[in-house]
């Protein structure tokens, strides 16, 4: 046999060798399928960057930024609350309809990297954008909402678009959507809504077209529906979408939903649980939640009327988020730009000395569990969270008390083991065993400068039990 010939008559051989081989095993399907039923989809377990993120932005911007007073402005139509039906005959023609808002809502200012810095500067973990209220009028240029979109009318942008850009290439927010399923005029949701909800062409034709749009277009890895306009799940086909966003979607693996798919399916079905707006129980609940609130008291979107009293000061943001966080749930806290995209200064000021807080305090915040007391009993205003694996326990207490010691009544102390230190202040405290619980912390002698911060502090708790 030639040398040459070798090559030729191993690789027949070599082939018969691979056939009689045993195949390779199948390799385990990588993720669990959810059918579309709300026992499988409420089995989802939410993925773990949502609640190790427990601070987010809530945006509420639309064409109810025009007239920017009261609240989101169905009232002066549907409601004709004579406050605002005399604003509006104050204010504009009397043939001037809710559309006729459309074109002044202009965005002229908006900068979505502006917006962005301030988002980061928060120490926000993720947003929440109005992509669509309940007045229809969509903020990137949906096909399914032919001339009340952003893209056709107003600002004659892809807002969504340019803002989802700026979260992603200058912070390291997660960018979320909050989608209303119904809307107040759109006629086949009247239509629909006159038959009991037994015609189901608004959804078909509008809601899970610009759903699916919306995911597909712009992969947001929140997404906060609202507003199911009295129908139920079914109507919506809630579980088949969610069956889809879970299986199928581009952020299938990291996307998280709230529980408004439906009339009854508030604080049951879903993924975090919202309850209502301004939820905040004050105490342990066994689902993740979300309190989501605003900075103004009395409204989502901006208005030109409110005063200084209308805000909320950073002292009851900052007890806010930690009461929230203690007792297991995330901070959605709302801002309202202006009609033309500026964000006020009392909503960057309130944003802005959060962030410079939680620079401080954040290690109490983000990444934290509940612990075995949410607060404490014998000193108002302390909250705890914790981390066991560093056998941490935080105690965030929002009074300094003028005593210069702290009573903790929950901590038990080990002896030889327990540290305590301030968080900004580095050096380990004093402290005593108390005869019955807790322990009594003796405070480092602080001027109001040499303070860590000014709205609440933290101390790290080490070996506790």
């Amino acid at each position: 046999m030639r040398p040459q010939e070798l090559p030729r008559l191993a690789f027949p051989l070599l082939l018969l060798l691979l056939l009689l081989l045993p195949p390779p095993p199948c390799p385990a399907h990588s993720a669990t399928r959810f059918d579309p039923t709300w026992e499988s989809l409420d089995a989802r377990q939410l993925p773990a960057w949502f609640d190790q993120a427990k601070f987010g932005i809530f945006i509420h911007w639309g064409v109810f930024s025009v007239p920017s007073f009261g609240s989101e402005w169905w009232y002066w139509q549907k409601e004709k609350i004579p406050k605002y039906v005399e604003f509006m005959k104050d204010n504009y023609p009397p043939s001037f309809k809710y559309e006729d808002f459309g074109p002044l809502f202009t965005a002229k200012f908006f900068n979505a990297n502006q917006w962005a810095d301030i988002f980061q500067a928060s120490g926000a973990k993720y947003i929440v954008l109005t992509s669509k209220h309940h007045e229809g009028f969509t903020l990137w240029g949906s096909e399914y909402s032919w001339n009340w979109n952003a893209i056709d009318e107003g600002p004659k942008r892809d807002i969504v678009k340019e803002l989802e850009v700026a979260i992603r290439n200058r912070t390291d927010l997660r960018f979320g959507l909050y989608y209303s399923l119904f809307e107040w005029f759109h006629p086949l949701f009247l239509e629909d809504e006159s038959s009991s909800f037994h015609k189901r062409q608004f959804p078909v034709s509008k809601t899970l077209p610009e759903l699916y749009e919306l995911v597909n277009n712009y992969q947001p890895e929140v997404l906060w529906s609202d507003g199911d306009g009295g129908a139920p799940d079914q109507y919506w086909n809630s579980t088949g979408f969610l069956a889809w966003l879970y299986n199928e979607s581009p952020v299938r693996g990291t996307v998280v939903t709230n529980d408004r798919w439906g009339a009854g399916s508030i604080c049951k079905h879903g993924g975090f649980y919202t309850c209502s707006d301004r939820y905040n129980p004050g105490h342990l609940l066994p689902h993740k939640w979300e309190n989501c609130m605003t900075i103004d008291k009395l409204s989502w979107g901006y208005r030109r009327e409110a005063g200084i009293s209308d805000y909320l000061t950073i002292e009851e943001l900052v007890k806010q988020l930690v009461e929230t966080v203690s007792c297991g749930g995330n901070l959605l806290m709302n801002i309202g730009p202006t009609l033309d995209g500026t964000i006020s200064v009392v909503f960057e000021e309130r944003l802005r000395q959060m962030g410079s807080w939680l620079k401080v305090n954040g290690e109490a915040i983000y990444e934290t569990h509940t612990w075995r007391s949410q607060n404490d009993t014998v000193t108002p205003d302390v909250w705890y969270t914790s981390k066991p694996k560093e056998k941490l326990v935080y105690a965030i207490f929002l009074k300094w008390p003028t005593s210069g010691q702290l009573f903790l009544g929950h901590p038990k102390a080990i002896l030889g083991a327990t540290e305590v230190k301030l968080l900004g202040h580095g050096q380990p405290l004093n402290w005593i065993s108390l005869e019955q619980n807790g322990i009594m912390v003796e405070l480092p002698q602080l001027t109001i400068h040499q303070m860590p911060c000014k709205w609440g502090w933290a101390l790290a708790l080490t070996n506790v039990i």
